[in-house]
């Protein structure tokens, strides 16, 4: 196999030294704070998996620059907002990503460092989805 020119590993290095990292005790504090909106960028089956913060606003991985760009047809109001919105996946990685992409594109972001992986262990609160019968 050819050698990548940059890693997964490097991207998201590269990317969290240029973006604000949020700890999980202090997007834990922020919770309650209307200005502050968390965003989920994990799969489906990982919120169905794993739950979710409460509160939390989904946008898929694939979709967020589309999702955040006025200009784009599948634009979503909630990112008009004049509100600070932190990103998070599972591990921190590709909410790194995202978060740097969006703010190449204007949108000003942070991302939750660790990702959900050590949310509930440090006191956050989960829901899960309702149960389809």
């Amino acid at each position: 196999m050819k050698k990548l020119k940059m890693s997964s590993g490097d991207m998201v290095k590269a990317a969290r030294s240029r973006i604000e990292e949020i700890e999980t005790s202090d997007l834990i504090a922020m919770l309650d704070d209307p200005n502050v909106v968390v965003v989920d960028i994990r799969d489906p089956r990982e919120r169905q998996r794993g739950g979710f913060i409460p509160g939390s606003v989904h946008a898929p991985r694939g979709m967020v620059e589309f999702w955040v760009d006025p200009d784009s047809p599948y634009f979503k109001e909630i990112f008009a907002e004049d509100k600070k919105f932190v990103f998070h996946c599972a591990s921190g990685w590709r909410s790194a990503l995202t978060t740097a992409t969006l703010q190449d594109m204007g949108f000003e972001a942070a991302h939750l460092k660790e990702g959900f992986s050590t949310w509930e262990r440090q006191g956050g609160p989960v829901e899960f989805p309702e149960k389809k019968t």
